[in-house]
């Protein structure tokens, strides 16, 4: 690995054609001394379902691919083309990672190490006792599995499917028997005697603008930490911002996720500031 200086590099995906991870990899690898080739993999451009994934892995280790990050709708479907998955990856039951080499496929999570990699940069000494979050979806598996290894006492999960709510916490229940782990309940009583809000939704995004709650739930000490970066600066932000709140937005988790990705596909030590101010570049365009 150390020796290695070419890699190509995918990403399969649907509807990943606004993706800034290629430039963000590419960059990054040129900045390391190496020719580093990232190329999306996009089902919905390719006209291809998730049923196609098993071909398309096997045609990405005939062509030489050295690694695959995998996106919505792959991250479970890909689990039983896999020979080997890291513990994270098998808690989670998630992959965003694949490492294709000597004939192997391993797999790996990088969601939830580049969550807690970016609140442990934006929001450094942050009260973890007592800690809210909206969606139990897939990304929100990957955040609350961060905010509970990272010391998180005491976790509520809100979701708009309660079943699917009740299920994730009693997954991490499990996982984590110290820690209180918990659903569903009055979401402003419980948000009062709160020290912190993730927010894990894909409310705020550009296509899907607004607030994820009533902005008057709210309340100055709380911090907000955000998964949504596209805009950059959410509602939700503006608003905790306004009252007061420390914030971390989405883009530090969507950089720091790659730069786990890149140390895992190259054993080389990515410049993760460098990586920031080129994602920052990136928004800006």
């Amino acid at each position: 690995m150390i020796n290695k200086t070419s890699y190509l590099i995918g990403l399969i995906g649907s509807g990943i054609g606004g993706s800034l991870t290629p430039a963000m990899h590419e960059k990054e690898g040129g900045h390391l001394g190496l020719n580093y080739v990232y190329r999306r993999i996009d089902l919905l451009a390719l006209e291809l379902e998730p049923p196609a994934l098993p071909d398309l892995l096997d045609a990405a280790e005939r062509m030489g691919y050295d690694g695959l990050n995998i996106t919505y709708p792959c991250k479970q479907s890909v689990i039983p083309l896999l020979d080997d998955l890291d513990p994270d990856a098998r808690a989670l039951g998630a992959v965003n990672t694949v490492v294709l080499k000597d004939g192997k496929r391993i797999g790996y999570n990088t969601d939830w190490s580049g969550f807690a990699r970016a609140f442990q940069r934006g929001l450094p000494g942050a009260p973890l006792a007592r800690v809210v979050q909206l969606g139990a979806g897939g990304a929100g598996a990957a955040v609350a599995h961060a905010a509970l290894t990272m010391g998180a006492r005491e976790l509520t999960l809100f979701d708009s499917d309660d079943t699917r709510a009740a299920s994730l916490a009693a997954e991490l229940a499990a996982r984590f028997p110290d820690r209180v782990v918990k659903s569903g309940g009055d979401l402003r009583d419980t948000l009062a005697g709160a020290s912190g809000l993730i927010h894990a939704t894909p409310t705020g995004m550009a296509k899907l603008p607004g607030l994820p709650l009533p902005a008057e739930y709210l309340h100055k000490e709380l911090w907000v930490a955000e998964i949504v970066y596209f805009p950059l600066e959410t509602e939700l932000l503006k608003v905790a911002k306004a009252l007061g709140c420390r914030t971390v937005s989405g883009g530090g988790m969507a950089v720091c996720q790659a730069v786990d990705a890149l140390r895992i596909f190259t054993g080389r030590e990515p410049d993760a500031e460098r990586m920031f101010a080129h994602f920052q570049s990136l928004l800006e365009r």
